[in-house]
Protein backbone atom coordinates (compact mmCIF):
# COMPACT_ATOMS: atom_id res chain seq x y z
CA UNK A 1 0.00 0.00 0.00
CA UNK A 2 2.93 2.18 0.67
CA UNK A 3 4.70 0.94 -2.16
CA UNK A 4 1.84 3.18 -4.65
CA UNK A 5 1.87 6.05 -2.42
CA UNK A 6 5.83 6.87 -2.77
CA UNK A 7 5.56 5.95 -6.80
CA UNK A 8 2.50 8.82 -7.53
CA UNK A 9 4.70 11.18 -4.85
CA UNK A 10 7.44 12.96 -6.84
CA UNK A 11 10.67 14.61 -5.37
CA UNK A 12 8.89 18.52 -5.17
CA UNK A 13 6.35 16.49 -2.70
CA UNK A 14 8.08 14.93 -0.69
CA UNK A 15 10.44 18.17 -0.19
CA UNK A 16 7.19 19.57 0.53
CA UNK A 17 5.77 17.24 3.14
CA UNK A 18 9.70 17.68 4.74
CA UNK A 19 9.33 21.63 4.97
CA UNK A 20 6.01 20.92 6.51
CA UNK A 21 6.90 18.66 9.12
CA UNK A 22 10.37 20.67 9.73
CA UNK A 23 7.58 23.84 10.54
CA UNK A 24 5.48 21.73 12.65
CA UNK A 25 7.69 19.67 14.68
CA UNK A 26 10.78 22.01 14.44
CA UNK A 27 14.48 21.18 14.23
CA UNK A 28 14.61 19.44 17.55
CA UNK A 29 12.04 17.07 17.44
CA UNK A 30 12.44 15.97 13.88
CA UNK A 31 15.17 13.01 14.42
CA UNK A 32 13.37 11.87 17.53
CA UNK A 33 10.42 11.60 15.71
CA UNK A 34 11.73 9.78 12.85
CA UNK A 35 13.29 7.64 15.25
CA UNK A 36 10.65 6.63 16.62
CA UNK A 37 8.70 6.29 13.07
CA UNK A 38 11.23 3.76 12.14
CA UNK A 39 11.11 1.64 15.37
CA UNK A 40 7.65 1.63 15.07
CA UNK A 41 7.55 0.28 11.04
CA UNK A 42 10.37 -1.80 12.13
CA UNK A 43 8.61 -3.57 14.42
CA UNK A 44 5.20 -3.89 12.05
CA UNK A 45 6.97 -5.01 9.48
CA UNK A 46 8.69 -7.99 12.26
CA UNK A 47 5.37 -8.59 13.16
CA UNK A 48 3.28 -9.32 10.17
CA UNK A 49 6.73 -11.22 9.19
CA UNK A 50 6.17 -13.39 12.64
CA UNK A 51 1.99 -13.66 11.17
CA UNK A 52 3.21 -14.38 7.83
CA UNK A 53 5.43 -17.45 9.29
CA UNK A 54 3.20 -18.73 11.61
CA UNK A 55 0.53 -18.62 9.47
CA UNK A 56 2.44 -20.77 6.68
CA UNK A 57 3.47 -23.06 9.31
CA UNK A 58 0.28 -24.06 10.44
CA UNK A 59 -1.24 -24.47 6.65
CA UNK A 60 1.64 -26.66 6.03
CA UNK A 61 1.01 -28.28 9.39
CA UNK A 62 -2.37 -29.16 8.01
CA UNK A 63 -0.91 -30.48 4.35
CA UNK A 64 1.53 -32.53 6.30
CA UNK A 65 -1.34 -34.13 8.69
CA UNK A 66 -3.44 -35.15 5.08
CA UNK A 67 0.12 -36.41 3.75
CA UNK A 68 0.66 -38.53 7.13
CA UNK A 69 -3.12 -39.47 6.88
CA UNK A 70 -3.27 -40.83 3.33
CA UNK A 71 0.31 -42.12 3.43
CA UNK A 72 -0.87 -44.39 6.71
CA UNK A 73 -4.40 -45.39 4.56
CA UNK A 74 -1.80 -46.45 1.89
CA UNK A 75 0.20 -49.12 4.48
CA UNK A 76 -2.68 -50.75 5.77
CA UNK A 77 -3.16 -51.53 1.87
CA UNK A 78 -0.01 -53.36 1.79
CA UNK A 79 1.11 -56.55 3.05
CA UNK A 80 4.30 -56.19 4.53
CA UNK A 81 5.99 -59.62 4.44
CA UNK A 82 9.69 -60.32 6.06
CA UNK A 83 12.86 -60.35 3.53
CA UNK A 84 15.36 -63.13 3.94
CA UNK A 85 18.66 -61.76 4.39
CA UNK A 86 21.49 -62.63 1.94
CA UNK A 87 25.34 -62.18 1.47
CA UNK A 88 25.11 -59.24 -0.88
CA UNK A 89 29.04 -57.91 -0.43
CA UNK A 90 29.76 -61.24 -1.74
CA UNK A 91 27.06 -63.80 -2.87
CA UNK A 92 29.97 -66.49 -3.96
CA UNK A 93 30.76 -66.43 -0.37
CA UNK A 94 31.11 -69.74 2.14
CA UNK A 95 29.17 -69.74 5.11
CA UNK A 96 31.60 -69.05 7.94
CA UNK A 97 31.89 -72.28 9.98
CA UNK A 98 31.74 -71.92 13.69
CA UNK A 99 35.22 -73.23 15.51
CA UNK A 100 34.88 -76.62 17.33
CA UNK A 101 34.77 -77.28 20.94
CA UNK A 102 37.39 -80.55 21.03
CA UNK A 103 37.60 -82.62 24.39
CA UNK A 104 41.34 -82.42 26.15
CA UNK A 105 42.60 -84.87 27.74
CA UNK A 106 42.91 -84.01 31.55
CA UNK A 107 46.53 -85.04 31.71
CA UNK A 108 47.84 -83.13 29.44
CA UNK A 109 46.34 -80.07 30.65
CA UNK A 110 47.23 -80.45 34.15
CA UNK A 111 51.10 -80.69 32.34
CA UNK A 112 50.54 -77.82 30.31
CA UNK A 113 49.53 -75.29 33.00
CA UNK A 114 52.30 -76.49 35.49
CA UNK A 115 55.19 -75.35 32.44
CA UNK A 116 53.06 -72.32 31.86
CA UNK A 117 53.14 -71.10 35.89
CA UNK A 118 56.66 -72.69 36.41
CA UNK A 119 59.07 -74.05 33.62
CA UNK A 120 61.24 -75.99 35.72
CA UNK A 121 58.72 -78.32 37.02
CA UNK A 122 57.42 -79.27 34.37
CA UNK A 123 58.17 -82.65 32.80
CA UNK A 124 60.14 -81.74 29.63
CA UNK A 125 56.98 -80.13 28.11
CA UNK A 126 57.58 -77.39 25.60
CA UNK A 127 55.08 -75.21 26.32
CA UNK A 128 55.82 -71.11 25.57
CA UNK A 129 54.00 -67.80 27.13
CA UNK A 130 51.98 -66.34 25.21
CA UNK A 131 52.65 -63.16 26.74
CA UNK A 132 56.20 -63.02 26.56
CA UNK A 133 57.77 -60.38 24.54
CA UNK A 134 59.61 -63.04 21.88
CA UNK A 135 56.08 -64.20 21.12
CA UNK A 136 53.91 -60.97 20.24
CA UNK A 137 55.44 -60.80 16.75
Amino acid sequence: MFLFIFESIGTQELLLIGIVALIFLGPRRMPEIARKLGKMMSDFRNTTNEFKATWEREVNFEQEARQLKDVTNFNEDIDVKPIARENSIRPDAEPVVLPEIKAVDPAQFEKATAASVNPQTADNVAVTDPNAKENWL
